[in-house]
């Protein structure tokens, strides 16, 4: 079993070589959030990923599974409800709502949220420097607005690193996803990290491509 470096507080912006992760993806533990130590994560195709009841962990999986806006394949029923105007879209518009609503939405098989406050406060920094994007879909519902769902990330260059995505009516993380697919392409983002496989992504053409390619096309797009 390797053993996984210790980032102590407080400890100098550096990450280990991403080929050391353990197996499974771990890079390392420990370290802060600070929006410095995150861009540099991300500019290095790492991630945090952690609960309340664990220290921070970084990660690196290979392989890593991304969206290439070209290959975006919009499902049939969802293609059809967006061209009748079921939805429409905002960006940057309500990124608190976004995130608390990641953080509080259901997920099967996991019980509590990865997404605690320290992780929120950090997203919300990230915001503020303009680096973490929000998606959000809207629907009316008995003449009224309503948050159907939404995403949010990280868009560094001409890279967007998704981090979470809800729904709170049906299809709208979908349809948020479908949104976010179209601006990507207009800004020439070249790829959407998805960081783990889901079958939800594998439905729009996400699909698994080996870390050394990811870290490849990191470096690219970032700059």
């Amino acid at each position: 079993m390797s053993v996984i470096p210790l980032l102590p507080p407080g400890a100098p912006l550096w990450f280990p070589p991403v080929e050391e992760a353990s197996e499974d993806g771990v890079l390392a533990a420990g370290g802060d959030l600070s929006p410095e130590r995150l861009v540099l994560a991300y500019a290095s195709g790492i991630f945090p990923w952690y609960d309340k009841d664990s220290p921070i962990l970084w990660w690196s999986p290979d392989p890593r599974c991304v969206l290439f806006p070209e290959e975006v394949h919009i499902p049939r029923r969802l293609a059809r409800d967006m061209r009748r105007g079921r939805f429409h879209f905002t960006f940057d518009a309500v990124f608190d709502r976004i995130i608390e609503g990641c953080a509080s939405a259901p997920r099967p098989g996991q019980h509590g949220t990865w997404l605690i406050p320290e992780m929120i406060r950090a997203y919300r920094q990230l915001h503020e420097r303009g680096l973490a994007r929000s998606v959000e879909a809207w629907e009316n519902v008995d003449g009224e607005k309503v948050l159907a769902g939404g995403l949010y990330g990280v868009l560094l260059g001409r890279a967007f690193f998704g981090e979470s995505m809800f729904y709170a009516r049906p299809d709208g993380s979908k349809a948020a996803v479908a949104a976010l697919v179209a601006v990507c392409r207009e800004l020439g983002v070249g790829m959407i990290d998805c960081q783990q496989t889901t079958a939800h992504m594998v439905r729009f053409g996400a699909r698994e491509i080996p870390r050394p390619e990811f870290i490849r096309r990191v470096r690219e797009l970032v700059g």
